[in-house]
């Protein structure tokens, strides 16, 4: 197994796809992110005011803009 992702749940196809390429996909909005190893949004909550308050230490991918092999990429440099 890769590792586990909390994935935004306007993403279904990239979490499908991180399923076959042996990830364990948890829906971001459902989860604790207890045992996350990173995390992926869809980039509809980009921190406008810049605050820097975070509920995780994990790394949080932005995949606006992004094909699926460059998150996979991403991923896989974690």
């Amino acid at each position: 197994m890769q590792g586990i992702i909390a994935v935004e749940k306007t993403l279904s196809r990239l979490a499908d796809i991180l399923e076959t390429k042996g990830y364990e996909v948890v829906d971001l909005s459902e989860s604790d992110l207890v045992g996350v190893d990173a995390i992926v949004v869809g980039g509809t909550d980009i921190n406008l005011l810049n605050i820097q308050d975070t509920a995780t230490d994990v790394p949080v991918i932005n995949a606006t803009g992004k094909t699926f092999n460059e998150i996979i990429e991403e991923l896989g440099r974690m």
